[in-house]
Formats: structure tokens, C-alpha cells, sequence
């Protein structure tokens, strides 16, 4: 686990922090602005390149875990997204439309340490990241058209450009190299994962960062609907596990795979689909600086049902 991973909770704050000091200097706001997309491409070409295609068929291993996570995921999660959003941000928006983007997305990379932190079944958990991946970016276009065209916020084709830009080319293009054998001389870029989405986050609040600063309660305003998720996640995780899974492997890695999101996935496209509206963008980083402490304090209680036996 590099540093930066291991940290990651800590440099995300830490990250937005710099970015917004940096955001008074006007020269800095400018330059800022072009190195988001660089960033996040070189950020998501260096995850495609330890992403084998072949993998996704492992997922079909586990009927049931398989059929259980994307129901909850695909189906469940995106109308209890929309219904939070609905009671507290529809005020805003901009707001909402993120909230709803990061909640949609499941995580496809960190989760596993917490997986393996609560001594989850972390093979199977595995198993199920290209899955997610796959049908996260499928289906993202779809829940922003049905859920916000009425709002003016969203223009399809956009998004569906963003994505081809900043998800499948580099996903065609890392692959393409995998298949030449290579990847091998660009693997120094899947241990920079953390690090260029650390520029993209500095770089992003450099940028901008007085739209932030100049609404700085808008950042509560996400704290009840996302804790109120995870809880919701949380428990129902738990129960589905329980009540289908049977075994506490399986059950701590359903759990968590229903809480955890990808916010740099959601961010990377809301970067390029809505570069006009900052708030969209504010809400996926406002994500992870709730999410990282709440799945501590989960792998914390499922340990503890562990400990008891319940």
C-alpha cells in the first residue's frame, strides 16, 4: 500500500486546502484550470493499464453476490441518490447533480483496503470492480437524462463526449498497449494513480476556488444526505448479507462495495461534461472527505458483529 493510498483521507483534505490557498493568486487560477483533464486522463490510463478486460467473466463466479451488488447498486442506490438529493439540495441544483453522480458510481479501486482491513472475502470483491466499472459508465448518461434534462443542467451528448474522452479512450488505449505487451514500460504510471489525482484536486480548487470560498455553507449542506447514504448502505448491506450470503467474508465485502463510491471516476467526467458549473465538481471531492472516515468507522463495526458473532 503506497503512502499516498494509505494516507489518502488525510492528502484529499489536505489537497483541497493547498488548492484553495493557491486560488488567490490570479496567474495560478489560470494555469490551473488546463491541468485538470491532463491529470485525471493520466490518472485513469494508469488504472486501465492493471485493468485485464478478462477479469470482468470472474465476476459471474458468485451468482448471487453478483446479481445481489448490482441490484442494490445499479437499481436501489441510484433512486435513494435522487430522493436525498431531492429532499436536501434541491435548492441547488448543481449540488444535487453531483451528489446524485457520486452516489451512482461505485468504487472501483480503494475499497479493497478497507475490504481487507475488515478481513472480507477480498477475492470476490476483486471480481467485482470491472463490473462496476463497465456499468457505471454505461449507465451514468442515462440516470443524469432521466433524473435532470428537465432541470437545463444536462446535455446528453455532452456527458457521452466527456466519457469517450476521459474513460474510453484511455481505457482503449491502455489496453491496446497490454495486448502489444506494452504496458510494461509505462507500469510506473499505476503507482502515480494517487498522485495525479492529487494534482487534479489542487489543481481544480486553484481554479476554483473563489466560487467555493464565497459559498462556504453549501459544504454542509451535503453532510446529511451523504451520512444518511451511508448509513442506509451500511445496514442494508448487513442485513442482504446476512439473509442471502451467509457468511461474514462475503457479507463484509458486499457491505462495503455498496458504501464505497468513485468519486474520481464521477469527477473526471463532470470536469469536462459541466466545466461551467464548479459546485458539480465541489460536491464529488466533498465525497471523499466524508466517505474515507465513515468506511473506517464501518470496517470498525463490522469487526465488532464479527467479534459478537451476530
Amino acid at each position: 500500500m503506497s503512502f499516498l493510498v494509505k494516507f489518502q483521507s488525510l492528502w484529499v483534505i489536505f489537497a483541497v486546502l493547498l488548492g484553495l490557498y493557491l486560488s488567490r493568486f490570479e496567474a495560478i487560477r489560470e494555469v490551473s484550470g488546463y491541468l485538470i483533464t491532463p491529470s485525471l486522463v493520466l490518472m485513469l490510463f494508469g488504472l486501465f493499464l492493471g485493468m485485464p478486460l478478462r477479469e470482468v467473466l470472474d465476476a459471474y463466479r458468485n451468482r448471487r453476490f453478483f446479481l445481489i451488488s448490482l441490484m442494490v447498486n445499479f437499481l436501489i442506490t441510484p433512486a435513494v441518490a435522487y430522493l436525498l438529493g431531492y429532499i436536501f439540495l434541491r435548492e441547488n441544483t448543481a449540488l444535487w447533480i453531483g451528489f446524485v453522480m457520486l452516489l451512482v458510481t461505485p468504487c472501483t479501486d480503494w475499497y479493497l483496503i478497507f475490504t481487507a482491513m475488515a478481513g472480507g472475502n477480498l477475492p470476490l470483491s476483486t471480481s467485482i470492480l470491472p463490473v462496476n466499472f463497465f456499468m457505471q459508465v454505461a449507465l451514468l448518461p442515462l440516470y443524469l437524462e432521466l433524473f435532470f434534462s428537465k432541470e437545463g443542467f444536462v446535455n446528453f451528448w455532452s456527458i457521452l463526449e466527456s466519457i469517450a474522452f476521459v474513460i474510453v479512450l484511455p481505457l482503449l488505449t491502455a489496453q491496446a498497449l497490454r495486448r502489444l505487451r506494452f504496458s510494461e514500460r509505462l507500469s510506473f504510471l499505476v503507482n502515480f494513480q494517487s498522485l495525479f489525482l492529487f494534482i487534479a484536486i489542487v489543481s481544480m480548487f486553484a481554479s476554483q476556488g473563489q466560487a467555493i470560498t464565497h459559498n462556504p455553507f453549501l459544504l454542509l449542506k451535503m453532510l446529511p444526505p451523504l451520512l444518511i447514504f451511508f448509513l442506509f448502505a451500511f445496514l442494508l448491506g448487513i442485513f442482504l448479507g446476512r439473509l442471502l450470503l451467509r457468511s461474514y467474508q462475503n457479507t463484509a465485502s458486499l457491505t462495503l462495495t455498496l458504501m464505497a463510491r468513485n468519486s474520481p471516476i464521477a469527477l473526471a467526467i463532470a470536469l469536462t461534461a459541466f466545466e461551467n458549473e464548479p459546485l458539480i465538481a465541489l460536491a464529488l471531492v466533498i465525497g471523499p472527505l466524508v466517505e474515507l472516515p465513515v468506511l473506517f468507522l464501518a470496517v470498525r463495526g463490522l469487526l465488532l458483529l464479527k467479534k459478537l458473532s451476530l
